[in-house]
């Protein structure tokens, strides 16, 4: 086997399971996941029906460009959205199955194993970035994305000589797990480095559709690119989903789009990495692209789920509301380990440790002292979480800090129904996101 498979680190989600696995949740009280960052909400009709009618299409091979429909489809969403004035669909965008499995496989596609290079990453971050560069034999540089960065990658960090190794950058925006967006003035900076050292950039905007405010969508790579007078998209590709723009992370559909010099030899690439894109799906994603209705809806949800519950979960686990995403990145008055693992065990609720999402540099991991909440559950999964999260700040003889610092366990009373919750000052009396 290939040595570099050694360097893989367990994906967050079976270190969770390795924490919880020795621990007992509370049998009465149901349980709810915020842990991953998998959409609950109801994939659009418009979709399923496409789908449907579509499958006798899949008795023929399809191209790995895909159609010209989806392309220009695709294409199409892209200059509505991003408001640029020209995209040639047939050599700017490019289908793919899903944004995680082509983020993973544009760096074997970039990165040339045969020298030292350096693949520049946001700490903490998803984790596909790292293994991509693990496994095309570079080297990772972990910037980190803090509250003292402003939740941005902080480019400035990195001196002359690093930057002349590094052959990739990866960004994330709006960002997983902070939500931040990257402003234009970082991809100003970002563009003219790229263009003084000859490095790529690969922009994950997967969670581009979801933001509170319908009036500031986020600002996406290509719109950057564009405002900026490179219309060209020069050394970019962005990456984007249905996944969670439409509620269909088992459809396993996306794209590439951006520098036509660098989409053809990923084509190539990816032609022999037997990747096409289900003919019926790309029917589905055609439906899903030329539709906007259903994603304004999905918006509304979220962004009524987050009206309500940031504030009523922010006095416990200090948290703001994201600039985009569906996550809360919350900071925790101890280790964000055991707040996991104790949360579990007294409330049945499943987030997950920030630690998981980082990683250690120079004796320091950024995603320390936070949980990250995917606020993707039905809306009256939420509200009730919220309500036990507050329960699990407020019992026990001890404050919710004092306690995880020191290890004393909180009351066994904690996970009794409504035990600690009302008062004639709960936040939480009335609390209702349900009918929103």
């Amino acid at each position: 086997m290939n040595p570099l498979i050694e360097r893989l680190r367990p994906y967050p989600f079976e270190r969770l399971q390795a924490l919880l696995a020795a621990c007992a949740a509370p049998a009465h009280l149901p349980p709810i996941d915020l842990s991953i960052g998998e959409p609950k909400h109801a994939t659009p009709r418009l979709l399923l029906d496409a789908l449907v009618g579509a499958l006798p299409s899949i008795s023929t091979y399809p191209r790995t460009a895909g159609s010209d429909a989806l392309r220009i489809s695709i294409g199409q969403w892209l200059i509505r959205r991003y408001r640029l004035s020209s995209l040639d669909p047939l050599t700017q965008v490019l289908p793919v199955t899903g944004s995680r499995e082509a983020l993973f496989a544009f760096a074997q596609a970039v990165l040339d194993a045969r020298g030292a290079q350096r693949v520049v990453l946001p700490n903490p971050g998803y984790q596909i970035y790292e293994g991509a560069a693990l496994l095309a034999g570079a080297e990772p540089i972990y910037l980190p994305v803090t509250s003292e960065t402003g939740f941005r990658m902080p480019f400035e960090r990195l001196s002359p000589e690093q930057w002349r190794q590094v052959r990739l950058v990866y960004t994330c925006s709006p960002g997983n797990p902070a939500g931040g967006v990257m402003p234009l003035s970082d991809w100003r900076d970002l563009f003219a480095l790229a263009d003084r050292y000859g490095f790529v950039i690969a922009s994950d905007e997967c969670y581009s559709e979801i933001y509170p405010d319908p009036a500031r969508p986020p600002l996406g790579g290509l719109q950057a690119a564009a405002e900026l007078g490179r219309d060209g998209f020069d050394r970019l590709v962005i990456f984007g989903s249905l996944s969670k723009r439409s509620n269909a992370p088992g459809l396993r559909s996306g794209f590439v789009a951006g520098d036509a010099r660098l989409i053809a030899p990923f084509l190539r690439y990816r032609t022999y990495h037997g990747c096409a894109m289900n003919p019926a799906v790309q029917a589905a994603s055609i439906a899903a692209w030329s539709d906007e209705a259903h994603v304004v809806e999905n918006q509304r949800r979220y962004a009524a789920k987050f009206a309500q519950v940031t504030p009523v979960i922010a006095p416990v686990l200090p948290t703001t509301l994201p600039d985009g995403g569906f996550f809360l990145w919350a900071r925790t008055p101890g280790d964000d380990q055991q707040l996991a693992r104790r949360l579990y065990e007294q409330f049945n609720v499943t987030v997950l440790p920030g630690s998981f999402l980082g990683r250690y540099v120079d004796g320091f991991n950024p995603g320390a002292g936070y949980v990250r909440i995917a606020l993707v559950a039905a809306e009256e999964q939420v509200a009730e979480a919220a309500r036990r999260i507050v329960q699990f700040g407020a019992v026990g003889p001890q404050p919710l800090a004092q306690g995880l610092a020191q290890g004393v366990g909180l009351a066994a009373s904690a996970a009794s129904p409504g035990a600690g919750a009302a008062s004639s000052g709960d936040p939480l009396l009335g609390l209702s996101i349900g009918t929103v």
